[in-house]
């Protein structure tokens, strides 16, 4: 494979910088200039030199390459899928479960997904980060909720935030007592390993909290051997790395695919937290993949790969109702006898549900076995 090699090392952000280096045809201008009116553009050099310009499938391009299917909305799509809006006690703030906070800094990324779930949130004619007013409230907000044990530094993406800003804000984070965890959402590592430098790996370490640092990827490619370098040395600083992914069609969708992802994060010290299914974003109907799909795809992926690389397929339940786990069941009672709560050890064990249990492979078993 042969990836696009930029004249300069800068971000494509225009449709016709991609029709320029191959990256999408001449007779879609028109309709990506419309795309781009709309939803943000951005494809870093180290992005663009992932992208197969001669395979109309690449699972990198698509992405973050735009497309006129961007703009047919689907019955259910929604501006803000997860509801973010009715959770948001104060601008920059959403407080949806009770010992965690998202703190929205910014508003930019390095390189813009088009399947992102806030994308009316950020690109054009859009703030690109909170005002020193809005900041100073959601860190009121913060200081006010002692419940708060968790901050996660959401955006856009926090790593796009100067070394000695983020220092600064990470800093008075930790200076709030009951706050023990900072845990930041990124894509930098992956879309712009240089970002990653030794003032920033400082600036994340601090006193008073522990970092973590949750990676988004959805592609094996993505781990290349500079974002490799770039996830480790923020390991050898001492920050822990979960992954965050979202399945999607055309990208990760099938067991070869996400078991390649998965025992990638896990060879890079980072462990597989979150599969995300597709949120209800609008124009992104053609990139969501069925629920059913997904789950047939963690029972695929337990059978192939090491409990160390196992995601939880969640789904983010629209409205702002929080996160739900929706992998396969593989438990289910295999009779009608209930255990009662007033039973004597004995006969809670002589009476308990039997069940019936699916291996890996399919097979069926029963749970406690027949004497």
């Amino acid at each position: 494979m042969n990836g696009i090699k930029l004249k300069s090392a800068t971000t494509l952000r225009d449709p016709a910088e991609l029709v320029a280096h191959g990256l999408a045809p001449a007779a879609a201008l028109s309709g990506l200039e419309k795309v781009a009116a709309r939803y943000a553009v951005a494809i870093t050099p180290d992005m663009a030199a992932l992208i197969d310009p001669d395979d109309p499938n690449d699972p990198i391009a698509r992405q973050f390459v735009p497309s006129a299917e961007e703009l047919v909305t689907q019955p259910g799509e929604n501006a803000d899928p997860i509801g973010d809006h009715a959770h948001s006690p104060v601008a920059g703030i959403v407080h949806r479960y009770p010992d965690r906070v998202l703190f929205k800094l910014v508003h930019v990324c390095a390189v813009y997904c088009r399947f992102c779930f806030r994308r009316e949130m950020v690109g054009p004619g859009k703030a690109t980060a909170l005002s020193p007013a809005a900041y100073a409230g959601a860190i009121g907000y913060i200081r006010a909720h002692p419940e708060i044990w968790e901050v996660v530094l959401t955006g856009g993406d926090p790593l796009m935030l100067s070394s000695r800003r983020l220092a600064e804000i990470m800093a008075e984070l930790a200076g709030i007592e009951h706050v023990k965890i900072v845990r930041i959402h990124t894509r930098v590592p992956v879309a712009d390993p240089a970002r990653i430098s030794g003032d920033m790996i400082a600036a994340l370490r601090v006193t008073g909290a522990v970092t973590w640092v949750a990676l988004h990827a959805n592609h094996a490619r993505e781990l290349t051997d500079r974002a490799r370098a770039a996830c480790a040395a923020l390991v050898d600083g001492g920050i822990p790395m979960v992954s965050q992914t979202v399945l999607l069609r055309g990208v990760n969708d099938n067991p070869a695919a996400l078991e390649a992802l998965m025992r990638a994060f896990v060879e890079c010290r980072i462990k597989p937290y979150y599969l995300h299914h597709g949120d209800l974003a609008p124009g992104t109907s053609h990139l969501r993949t069925t629920i059913a799909h997904g789950r047939q795809l963690m029972r695929d992926l337990r059978g192939r790969v090491s409990g160390l690389c196992q995601p939880d397929y969640v789904l983010d339940i629209p409205g702002g109702h929080g996160k739900a786990p929706v992998g396969p069941n593989y438990l289910s009672p295999a009779n009608s006898v209930e255990q009662h709560k007033s039973c004597s050890p004995e006969r809670e064990q002589r009476e308990e549900t039997r069940y019936r249990i699916v291996d890996y492979c399919g097979d069926v078993h029963f749970y406690p076995p027949k004497p």
